[in-house]
């Protein structure tokens, strides 16, 4: 499986997609599937990850991010506008501590400065794990939204992701890239092991994805988006999303084309900011579509096993709250209540993290 997708994505010089809530024959055809703009079935990088350092390697650190107290309590959880994301069940939480905003490039740049820690974006892929691949295809990389110049099919999402030598958190979208000067944008390019180890580090742990979304509905209930009913309450964007006409054209009337700088817009009633939009975030659950079927009620850590009908062989951790390339034209899944997924060795320049803890640090 990993070998073909390598090949797949190599030669095609494309990022293996799946595309988001969107395209109506896709609805019909792919019920559990449409739900990401972010990576999966990119290579899988497994073996390069097996020879890296581990989380379980990483020191202790500290992070001086701001975290807000979230009360414990219960809410209904789901959507009915998803079906991975149902039922809709009552779940209670627990009282714990998150970070008020995604982790920023300046965070992750004192973690990897104070333990040496390589992402896996950057590490090298061995060709022995590789054979009959040329060496000259054997780079470090990652997948980069790359829009197209002309209209294309929404159903084929490698028209606009593709495979980019060289990117990575400190260069997201390709070796001429940089995060010179931009030190509060989120940072980018990580996969779950990247975000698992700088959580670690921290002191911290990367959310559940019950705990992530009670966080973000912050105390309100059966709203359509995390912030309320409207897309533009009184006219005004207040999440960094996609607006225009996707993929060719976002004509960033938000005020950005891509990532936004961490509170940008304003925080929600628990005082937490960009639970929506921006760029998607790992949460610690296992993928499974019929997770919510079988979830525990009480402060739920997510099935013991990842399963993805789509891509059976791939082990993925869910992804929540979307990300500047969301938007009701194609990707829904910036909608309160619904569920990402990510083959845990991806990343892309739409996919970031944030942690959680139960104490404040």
């Amino acid at each position: 499986m990993y070998r073909s997708k390598l090949f797949q994505f190599l030669f095609l010089g494309s990022a293996v997609l799946t595309a988001c809530n969107g395209h109506p024959e896709q609805k019909a055809n792919h019920a559990d599937s449409v739900t990401m703009c972010v990576s999966e079935g990119l290579p899988s990088r497994a073996a390069a990850v097996q020879k890296a350092r581990t989380a379980d390697d990483i020191p202790q650190g500290a992070d001086d991010v701001k975290m807000v107290f979230i009360k414990g309590g219960t809410f209904q959880m789901g959507s009915k506008e998803f079906e991975d994301a149902q039922p809709i069940h009552a779940v209670t939480i627990h009282d714990f501590w998150i970070d008020e905003h995604e982790v920023t490039n300046a965070q992750f740049a004192r973690f990897v400065e104070a333990t040496g820690y390589i992402t896996v974006a950057e590490r090298a892929l061995d060709p022995k794990d590789f054979p009959g691949v040329s060496r000259d295809l054997l780079v470090p990389g990652s997948a980069v939204f790359t829009p197209p110049n002309e209209h294309v099919d929404l159903g084929n999402h490698l028209q606009w992701w593709k495979y980019v030598p060289g990117a990575s958190w400190r260069h997201p979208t390709g070796s001429q890239s940089s995060i010179e000067g931009k030190d509060n944008e989120p940072v980018v390019q990580v996969c779950y092991e990247d975000a698992a180890a700088f959580a670690k580090w921290a002191g911290k742990r990367l959310p559940t994805e019950a705990e992530w979304e009670y966080a973000a509905r912050g105390g309100m209930k059966g709203k359509r988006y995390y912030w309320g009913d409207d897309l533009k309450p009184n006219g005004k964007w207040v999440a960094n999303t996609y607006q225009g006409d996707f993929p060719v054209k976002n004509t960033a009337e938000d005020g950005f084309v891509g990532v936004a700088p961490v509170k940008t817009f304003a925080a929600n009633p628990y005082g937490v900011y960009d639970m929506e939009g921006n760029v998607w975030e790992w949460c610690s659950d296992f993928y499974r579509p019929d997770a919510y079927a079988h979830s525990e009620r009480n402060n739920p850590q997510g099935p013991n096993d990842s399963y993805d009908p789509t891509e059976p062989g791939l082990v993925k951790r869910v992804q929540r709250g979307g990300s500047f390339l969301c938007n009701d034209q194609y990707c829904e899944r910036y909608k309160a209540g619904s569920r990402g997924k990510g083959e845990v060795s991806s990343a892309s320049n739409n996919l970031g993290f944030r942690c959680v803890s139960e104490q404040a640090l």
